[in-house]
């Protein structure tokens, strides 16, 4: 838990989450005995930009936030910890910092970061063909894109003013009509649904990045959490996966493939489209809202 592995770098913790999971989150927090922290309760998903922001404008300006997924599994505390560090102190000194894992093998599920001899990041790249991917682990100028950040707040809001000031300005009119933690949906809606990485990091000048050793994975994604649960030997299935059904399931003629079961939708899709349920993410968002509560 991403709180656990936090807690003894910071001085605060801060859950931002939506409406529709923040009773989840606090039920784990409470498992893990975890008390004290504050709460960003978003009326709907707006992407990373402006969930950074929402942090951000309820820092002091020279407060360092540390931004970290919950759905990373780390190892390492030590070397973790250490890394951390390294960032704070680089963040202290006015820059964006974010962490690159340097690359085991091609992979076609992460992004990737370009660097030079100074750790400044020269471009992020989409995630590529395995043809690319290859000529970028070959090249040894490339780490994986872990989507964990560093940076003083104020140095944040300044950045995200100058590249993406309607995010800005519509997640700065959200936060100040917040509730108890809770925004408001009018506004929250009004905010353009964009990533960090397009909003800031594909800009920004003053991106530092730390490469890291310890242990990672980001389970952000089918494939990723397929490659997790063989390594950890938790597929039961093996040539295929079963997220979320209690069911007994059989393939007949049919390997590599997803099933995921909730309470009133069934996904199957080839492991090689994992990527793409994005698009089916979006499109419902659309046309069965009420399927993504």
């Amino acid at each position: 838990m991403c709180a656990l592995r936090n807690h003894k770098l910071v001085d605060q913790i801060q859950v931002i989450g939506s409406v529709d999971n923040y009773e989840l989150s606090r039920q784990e927090f409470a498992l893990a005995g975890i008390g004290g922290y504050s709460e960003i309760i978003e009326a709907a998903p707006r992407n990373t930009a402006a969930s950074i922001a929402f942090a951000a404008f309820t820092a002091q300006p020279e407060d360092i936030l540390l931004v970290t997924p919950s759905d990373h599994i780390i190892s390492g505390s030590e070397l973790y910890e250490e890394t951390m560090k390294q960032a704070i102190a680089l963040a202290k000194r006015g820059h964006i910092v974010t962490f690159g894992a340097i690359p085991q093998q091609p992979e076609t599920g992460y992004g990737y970061i370009e660097y030079n001899e100074s750790y400044d990041v020269t471009a992020f790249k989409e995630k590529p063909s395995l043809e690319t991917a290859m000529t970028y682990v070959s090249s040894g100028k490339y780490l994986w894109n872990s989507g964990m950040f560093c940076f003083k707040a104020s140095v944040y809001l300044d950045e995200l003013k100058k590249y993406a000031p309607a995010v800005f300005e519509a997640a700065r009119k959200a936060i100040e009509k917040s509730d108890d933690g809770f925004l408001p949906v009018k506004e929250t809606m009004e905010i353009p649904a964009i990533s960090v990485d397009y909003a800031v990091m594909e800009h920004s000048k003053i991106i530092k990045v730390i490469p890291f050793r310890f242990e990672w994975n980001d389970l952000g994604s089918f494939d990723a959490l397929w490659d997790y649960l063989d390594k950890s030997g938790s597929n039961a299935e093996g040539k295929n996966l079963v997220l979320g059904s209690s069911k007994h399931v059989e393939f007949i003629g049919m390997e590599s493939t997803i099933l995921v079961e909730t309470d009133d939708a069934i996904l199957v899709l080839p492991r090689h489209l994992a990527q793409e349920v994005k698009a089916v993410y979006e499109r419902l968002e659309k046309e069965k809202p009420e399927l993504l509560k």
